[in-house]
């Protein structure tokens, strides 16, 4: 106990301040690297609501985001995508029945087509079903991206109503009727789907 008396005893006014002379240095070297000249100008990624912290995205990955959410880039991606399975659909069709294509009265009854007939068969029916795909897949993404934009909330009646004017739409081609049908069996189906898919 004297000895812990007498190392009290020792600090004088002078000692004390001479001890926190390294501590104030400290703290305004940390003052100047938070908010001095010498601080770091890299942003501090905002939290998560369970605590992660989000990368801080660039101009450039916002700009990317931002362009894949757009109703353009939606609807020429459906298109390219209708596309690509529209001829793969077409081609599988062709290859189930490669005698649809040919007509019995030209040909005849008993006609057995050429495997380059089949060939030429199957890349039309392919073209066909390709060129209706994409069709049918960028109406359906450009309405729904719109309807979307117009409403502000991403919910399934996006979708019946895009599918709804889609059906509609090609539908009238043939008349009132079976635009109305057309309207029905398409925003039904666009239902299920996102029913299933959600």
């Amino acid at each position: 106990m004297a000895k812990m008396g007498e190392g009290l005893g020792e600090t004088g006014p002078g000692q004390g301040r001479q001890n926190l002379e390294p501590m104030g240095q400290d703290f305004a070297r940390l003052t100047q690297l938070v908010i001095g000249e010498n601080r770091s100008h890299q942003l501090v990624p905002p939290a998560t609501p369970f605590g992660a912290q989000q990368a801080v995205r660039t101009k450039e990955e916002l700009l990317i985001q931002n362009t894949m959410e757009s109703c353009g880039f939606k609807t020429t991606f459906a298109c390219a995508a209708g596309f690509v399975l529209g001829g793969a659909f077409g081609l599988f069709t062709a290859g189930l029945d490669p005698n649809l294509g040919f007509d019995p009265a030209k040909h005849g009854a008993d006609y057995q087509p050429s495997a380059r007939e089949v060939l030429r068969e199957m890349g039309t029916r392919g073209k066909s079903y390709a060129k209706n795909f994409a069709v049918i897949g960028a109406m359906f993404a450009g309405t729904e991206c719109l309807i979307e934009s117009y409403r502000g909330v991403s919910d399934w009646k996006n979708g019946t109503m895009s599918g709804c004017v889609c059906g509609g739409v090609i539908g009238l081609r043939a008349g009132i009727k079976p635009g109305i049908l057309g309207c029905a069996g398409f925003a039904a189906f666009s239902s299920a789907i996102d029913y299933f898919l959600r």
